[in-house]
């Protein structure tokens, strides 16, 4: 007989008693769902196959068992709680006669469900890590509860644990939640339970984190100030125990630095002279690139690139560009000048709404010295040293100070609760290179004599657009990372002006 056959009711129980419609509503259910899973809160999920359950009727009583490799789950089923075309709730008998609720979901139409399930059972493993970690110590409080009026994550459990009038914060990275945003969500949380515990002393923050997943954190936790706060990383091992990392061995940046090659006069005669009429018209800008190329952008929309003998044109697709077609590309960028334009009237027009970021660029690079007086305006560089990894919907710049210091500056258009730390990524990678003293040996900033010392991290962003945590994130830096937040005005597509500056050193 096969695992999964259904089993009629043993004689003399009713024919539609309550675990005979749970039967007949389980049938029905596994029959019209493709990709089922079994699942009580708490525990992770079972995906249910062909091969992996029994539905029988044993010693009187409607039992349910289905299995994987890793765990068994067996229940009597007495009844129906409730169903849906993508969920069937059960009630069932647990050991010692408990009731308890047993759920069966169509993975494929409840993704949410999933997913909140999944956030359950990392939640009690993360218990369970804590006890272990922290087990002369109380656990206070332990959720995953949204609070947007703190910018408190349900992706990311997060706890208070006390030992008299000690406490920590932590916080766990499970396998649903972005491992990169735990360190900001954490200090978040690190700062909201000093402000809201008044009586005890939070002495530092804990994260959590999956195996494989944990050099970024800890890369980033190097540069956390240990006077603000003390930090613990442990990363869960696949026997589902932690370890503690030492985060002194994380002390070296993955990153490399490509030599820099001067834009040198194209060999074709023809691909400048294309080059040189479409850059007269109105509002194109021609930006040099350390490989050698350059973009032609109207404010920051780059519609042309030069590289060597060929000038490529196109916004979704490109084509080679010749003689031929001078009028077709001309003709497209006073197009995107005329939608890109802070005088434009449809300003919902996809070209005017478009890389907001690359626009900002454009600005800062044309009024650098409104930004930072010191700054110099000759040579500024774009996305140096360059990402392997990830799409960034930042804006890198590099500029040096007439004092040949290097000065980071990180451009966001819209309000991110992520910017000071993406922000410290790079800055980390610049100055690993500073301090290397592999700017000038790689061709950048010809002429100038670069110190070696850490650069200073300018955010530059709308008044009104910086995240409200940014701040208190910021203040758990470390007084080596000098950070500068820079608010523009709300009309920085027209005019650029500068309306506050905040300085944050640790």
């Amino acid at each position: 007989m096969s695992d999964n056959v259904i089993l009629k009711p043993e004689s003399g129980k009713a024919a539609r008693s309550a675990p005979e419609q749970a039967r007949v509503a389980i049938e029905r259910f596994l029959e019209t769902t493709e990709a089922a899973a079994a699942v009580e809160i708490g525990d992770p999920p079972i995906l249910i196959t062909g091969d992996n359950y029994v539905l029988a009727y044993r010693s009187g009583y409607l039992t349910f068992e289905v299995w994987n490799t890793e765990r068994n789950l067996s229940r009597k089923i007495t009844g129906i709680q409730s169903e849906t075309r993508s969920r069937l709730d059960l009630t069932v008998e647990r050991f010692g006669k408990r009731s308890g609720t047993l759920s069966l979901i169509d993975t494929a139409r409840a993704q949410e469900l999933t997913r909140r399930v999944s956030r359950h059972a990392y939640r009690e493993m993360f218990r369970r890590s804590l006890s272990r970690q922290f087990a002369t110590w109380r656990l206070a409080e332990l959720t995953t509860e949204a609070d947007l009026e703190h910018s408190l994550s349900p992706s990311y459990p997060r706890a208070l644990i006390r030992c008299g009038s000690r406490a920590w914060a932590a916080i766990g990275a499970g396998p649903d939640s972005a491992v990169d945003g735990v360190v900001t969500f954490g200090l978040i949380w690190l700062d909201y339970l000093r402000a809201r515990e008044r009586r005890l002393t939070v002495e530092g923050l804990a994260l959590f984190l999956p195996a494989g997943a944990e050099r970024t954190t800890c890369s980033r936790l190097r540069w956390m100030n240990p006077e603000a706060a003390q930090f613990a990383a442990f990363v869960t091992t696949e026997d589902g125990y932690e370890d503690r990392l030492d985060l002194a061995d994380y002390g070296n940046v993955e990153t490399r630095l490509e030599h820099c090659t001067r834009a040198m006069p194209s060999a074709s005669q023809s691909v400048e002279e294309l080059a040189a009429e479409i850059a007269r018209t109105a509002g194109v800008e021609r930006i040099p690139r350390p490989d050698g190329s350059a973009s032609l952008r109207v404010r920051g929309l780059e519609f042309a690139r030069i590289k060597a003998n060929v000038l490529e044109y196109g916004l979704e697709t490109t084509r080679k560009a010749t003689a031929s077609n001078i009028g077709e590309i001309v003709g497209l960028a006073r197009h995107i000048a005329g939608f890109r334009s802070p005088e434009a009237g449809g300003r919902q027009n996809v070209l005017y709404t478009r890389n907001p970021e690359g626009w900002l660029e454009s600005q800062v690079r044309a009024h650098i010295q409104d930004i930072d007086a010191t700054l110099e305006p000759a040579t500024v560089y774009g996305q140096v040293p360059a990402f392997t990894a990830g799409d960034r919907d930042l804006i890198d710049l590099l500029a040096t100070d007439h004092t040949g210091r290097l000065a980071v500056l990180e451009l966001k258009a819209s309000e991110d609760i992520q910017l000071p730390m993406q922000a410290l990524d790079y800055w980390m990678r610049v100055r690993w290179h500073a301090s290397q003293g592999e700017f000038a040996a790689q061709g950048y900033f010809p002429g100038r004599e670069l110190r070696r010392c850490a650069p200073r991290l300018l955010l530059v962003a709308p008044a009104l657009d910086f995240h409200p945590s940014n701040e208190p994130v910021l203040r758990y830096f470390s007084p080596e990372v000098e950070v500068e937040r820079i608010g523009v005005g709300l009309e920085w597509r027209s005019e650029l002006q500068v309306m506050f500056r905040y300085r944050t050193r640790g």
